[in-house]
C-alpha cells in the first residue's frame, strides 16, 4: 500500500482535521441511525411474536417481508459505517484520498459527493465492468 503524507497530498493540518471531524460525523449518524434500526426491528419482532393468532398466508408473507425488509436495512447501514471507518483509518494513515487500485489521487469533487470512496472513477468503472 502506498503512503502519501500531508504533504503529498497537498492538504494542510486544518484541512484533515475538517475531512476527519465530516467523515467522523457521518460515521456518529450511521451508527445512531443503526441503533434507532435496530430498536424498530426488535419491536416489529416483538408485536410480530404477540399477533399471530388468526393469520393467514398474506399475514405470515407481509410479516416476513416486513422482516427482511428491516434486515435489509440494517446491513446496509452496517455497509455504509464500515465504509466511513475505512476512511477515518485512511485519514490516519495518510491514504485518503488516494486510489486504492492505482494510487492516483480521487478528485476532490469525488469526495466532496462520496467521501468514502476508496477508488478513482476509472477503478470504480473497471470493477463494475468485471463485476458485470
Amino acid at each position: 500500500m502506498l503512503v502519501h503524507d500531508t504533504v503529498g497530498t497537498g492538504r494542510s493540518q486544518t484541512e484533515i482535521d475538517q475531512i476527519r471531524q465530516s467523515l467522523q460525523a457521518r460515521y456518529d449518524e450511521l451508527t445512531a441511525e443503526y441503533e434507532q434500526a435496530v430498536l424498530q426491528s426488535q419491536v416489529l419482532r416483538l408485536v410480530e411474536v404477540g399477533d399471530t393468532a388468526g393469520d393467514d398466508q398474506a399475514d405470515s408473507g407481509t410479516k416476513t417481508a416486513e422482516r427482511d425488509t428491516a434486515q435489509s436495512l440494517l446491513r446496509t447501514i452496517l455497509d455504509r459505517r464500515a465504509q466511513y471507518e475505512h476512511a477515518l483509518g485512511r485519514l490516519a494513515e495518510g491514504t485518503y484520498g488516494w486510489c486504492e487500485g492505482c494510487s492516483a489521487a480521487i478528485p476532490v469533487e469525488r469526495l466532496e459527493i462520496f467521501p468514502s470512496a476508496t477508488t478513482c472513477v476509472t477503478c470504480k468503472q473497471s470493477r463494475e465492468r468485471r463485476a458485470a
